[in-house]
């Protein structure tokens, strides 16, 4: 059986922009931030607002199956924290 390292939202907004192909500053354009406050997701300092996770979640759907993959990822693991 593999342990996976637990997928944090630090690790989602990554992950997403990166298979988006851009850079801390034209995805915080998109979502209407600045790029300080990607920085400081992507560090883990800060989590997104829940508007922001919305617009989020909205950029993974359009992706197709990579964003999916992705939403599922993440949406799986932070169920299970919850329960625990």
């Amino acid at each position: 059986m593999e342990l996976k390292k637990p997928l944090k939202i630090s690790d989602l907004i990554r992950e997403l922009r990166q298979q988006l192909d851009l850079s801390q500053e034209k995805f915080a354009a998109k979502l209407g931030v600045s790029l300080r406050t990607v920085n400081r997701w992507e560090n883990g300092s800060t989590v997104p607002s829940q508007m922001a996770l919305k617009l989020i979640e909205e950029m993974l759907q359009k992706m197709g199956e990579s964003g999916k993959r992705l939403l599922n990822e993440y949406l799986l693991k932070a169920e299970q924290w919850e329960d625990s």
